[in-house]
């Protein structure tokens, strides 16, 4: 059996960037007691979803609340005392709403100052080299203008009472107690992408599932037969039209859906949006498990970056 004290552990942050008199500056962040300038990151905490961990941690330390862009990869290396550190990055868009709101920068028991920097003299000020990998990760991205994203996300509702155990419609289904674990699970998950949309099937166990994060956000939920089991068996899916408006709208939506039509809805997206899909991992973004979503990260009409997140909670 393999201990706690044998797994990796697990740390999430972000490159924070935000645009000043048309320049792209990024934060970094002065920790007094380790002496070191390094990019807001911190523990995942036991239970905690990383995406969830990424938003608190680059909060606690730096005051802004922030939701996740594209994913930057990970930063890996051993501890001092042996364990193996795994620290799962993102960019995230600082506006100017959020400056204004976060104002001055209080010191803190994590960070003594920050600073915000354009990209170079950023890699000069960063202490670690794996910082500075994870650093020009974003810079490549800046470069070629994908570094401001939005995202779909695709979501399956949760574990749901079978079918066969069933005596009403299919879409009257409702979630078990293990799937409204799952769905009160996704939602910090979620919510840390900043979703401004949140449209579900109007399946019963769809809207059960994103109804925990919709009190999370405060934002309502549009149904709409057009991402549904039912009408997509039928042929009267307009799925096309769905992507389009929400391709277009560009603003991060959750779209909660069935298994059987999600890989539909990333087919359409990616074939929107790439001219190579082989690059992207579609495969495991459409067999989504129960409980599971995908983010679908977009700039422009370009797909950007997919990443997939599983239901910490087992059916």
């Amino acid at each position: 059996m393999t201990s706690s004290n044998d797994e990796p552990v697990l740390a999430a942050g972000a490159v924070c960037w935000r645009t000043e008199k048309d320049r792209l500056q990024v934060l970094v962040i002065h920790r007094a007691h380790h002496s070191d300038v390094s990019l807001p990151k911190g523990k995942v905490d036991p239970g905690e979803a990383v995406p969830a961990a990424a938003v608190r941690e680059v909060d606690e330390e730096t005051g802004y609340r922030i939701g996740l862009g594209a994913p930057l990869g990970t930063a890996e290396y051993v501890l001092p005392n042996g364990r193996d550190k795994v620290v799962h990055y993102w960019s995230a868009h600082v506006t100017k709403q959020e400056l204004d709101r976060a104002g001055q920068f209080r010191p803190n028991s994590e960070v003594a100052a920050i600073d915000w920097v354009d990209v170079d003299t950023a890699r000069g000020m960063l202490t670690y080299e794996r910082d500075v990998a994870v650093l020009d990760r974003f810079a490549e991205r800046a470069a070629d203008g994908r570094h401001d994203t939005f995202a779909v996300i695709a979501l399956r509702h949760a574990k749901t009472v079978p079918g066969s155990e069933w005596g009403g419609p299919d879409a009257t289904r409702p979630l078990l107690p293990v799937g409204r674990a799952q769905a009160r699970q996704a939602a910090p998950a979620i919510a840390a992408f900043a979703p401004q949309k949140i449209v579900s099937s109007t399946a019963a166990r769809c809207q059960a599932t994103v109804e925990p994060l919709s009190k999370r956000t405060k934002i309502g939920v549009t149904t709409t037969q057009d991402i549904s089991q039912d009408a997509y068996e039928r042929g009267k899916a307009d799925l096309s039209k769905v992507i389009k408006k929400r391709l277009e709208k560009a603003r991060t939506a959750v779209l909660c859906s069935h298994g059987p039509v999600l890989p539909e809805i990333i087919a359409r997206i990616a074939s929107r949006t790439t001219e190579t899909p082989d690059r992207f991992d579609l495969r495991t973004a459409a067999a989504l498990s129960v409980g599971s979503f995908a983010v679908l990260h977009i700039a422009g009409d370009a797909l950007v970056a997919v990443e997939t997140h599983a239901a910490g909670i087992r059916g």
